[in-house]
C-alpha cells in the first residue's frame, strides 16, 4: 500500500540554504509562455495567463525557495523571470525553439557549468511535433560537484509495456530510455554524484521495466517511491502516483535527507484556477552535500 505523503507549504521566506544543504526541485509549469493568443505554436485550447496569474506563480516560487528548480513547459528565460526573481536566479534552457522547453532556474550563489544538451532525447527531431531535449549542468557547492539533468519525457505511457504495438507514445518513450540510460552510465564511469529531475510521464517503481532499465545503468534511488502525490487531490483522495520524479545516483544517494520530500500544494481550491497555475505541483528534496 502506498504511503500518503505528508505535505506542507514551505512558509520560510529566508534566503537559500547553506551551500552544503541544497534544496533541489522539479516543476512542470504547463505551457508557461508570453506568446499572444493565436500564435500557431500554441494549441487554441491552452488557457492564457495574465499578470495576476504570473504573480500568483511567483508567490509560490518564493515559497518553494529552492536552490535548483528543473523546469518543464516553460517558453524560455523571459517568462521564467516572471516567476523566479532574476536577481536571485539565472536560467538555462534547451537550445531549441519549442514552447514547451526544459530548463533550470539556478540560484546565483551556485557555481554552474553548462554541459551540452542531451539532444538525443528528442527521438522525433525531424517530425512536426518533436520531443524535448534534456538540459545538463554541473554545479559546485560545499566543495562537491553534482551533475544534474532536467527532462520531460514522452507523454501518454504512464505504465504498462513500453513495446506496446498499439501505443506509439510508448514506443517513443521506449526509444528515449536507452538514451537516458547511456547518460546515466556515463555518470557512473565518471564517478560523479548525479540527479535526474523532471516530468517522466511514467509511474516509476522497482517493478517498472523503464526504471529497471535505468537502474541497470547505475544504482539510483527514486525519492518519491512508495508515496502518493497530493497535488490537486480532491475530497478524501490520498493522491495519485507520481510522474514527476527526482532520481539520485552516485554519492547523491547518500546526500539525500530521507525526511525532506515535499510537494508544495496550491492553496486555491477552485478547479478553474488549475489551468492558471499548473496541473503539476513542485516536488522538492534536500541534499546534504559532504
Amino acid at each position: 500500500m502506498r504511503l500518503i505523503l505528508a505535505f506542507a507549504l514551505a512558509c520560510l521566506l529566508a534566503g537559500p540554504a547553506f551551500a552544503t544543504d541544497l534544496k533541489i526541485a522539479t516543476w512542470n509549469l504547463a505551457w508557461l509562455t508570453l506568446r499572444p493568443a493565436g500564435d500557431p505554436a500554441i494549441p487554441p485550447d491552452v488557457p492564457r495567463r495574465g499578470p495576476a496569474d504570473l504573480d500568483r506563480l511567483a508567490g509560490y516560487a518564493r515559497r518553494l525557495n529552492a536552490d535548483v528548480v528543473a523546469l518543464q513547459e516553460v517558453d524560455g528565460p523571459e517568462v521564467a523571470a516572471r516567476v523566479f526573481d532574476a536577481r536571485n536566479y539565472s536560467f538555462v534552457f534547451a537550445e531549441e525553439n519549442d514552447v514547451q522547453r526544459v530548463g533550470f532556474a539556478l540560484h546565483r550563489s551556485l557555481r554552474v557549468t553548462r554541459n551540452p544538451d542531451l539532444a538525443a532525447l528528442d527521438v522525433q527531431a525531424r517530425s512536426r511535433f518533436s520531443l524535448r531535449r534534456g538540459v545538463d549542468v554541473t554545479l559546485e557547492a560545499g566543495g562537491q560537484k553534482l551533475r544534474l539533468l532536467a527532462v520531460h519525457l514522452k507523454s501518454s505511457c504512464h505504465d504498462g509495456a513500453l513495446a506496446n504495438p498499439n501505443n506509439p507514445n510508448c514506443q517513443a518513450l521506449a526509444a528515449q530510455v536507452p538514451v537516458l540510460a547511456a547518460w546515466i552510465a556515463d555518470r557512473r564511469r565518471e564517478g560523479v554524484a548525479f540527479a535526474i529531475l523532471g516530468d517522466f510521464n511514467r509511474r516509476l517503481s522497482q517493478r517498472d521495466e523503464m526504471f529497471q532499465a535505468l537502474q541497470a545503468a547505475a544504482p539510483m534511488v527514486s525519492v518519491a517511491e512508495g508515496y502518493a502525490n497530493p497535488c490537486w487531490a480532491r475530497g478524501n483522495s490520498s493522491g495519485r502516483a507520481f510522474i514527476d520524479h527526482i532520481l539520485l545516483g552516485g554519492a547523491a544517494r547518500e546526500w539525500w535527507r530521507r525526511d525532506s520530500l515535499k510537494v508544495m500544494v496550491y492553496t486555491e481550491n477552485d478547479p478553474r484556477l488549475r489551468d492558471m497555475l499548473s496541473d503539476h505541483c513542485p516536488v522538492s528534496v534536500q541534499l546534504g552535500l559532504r
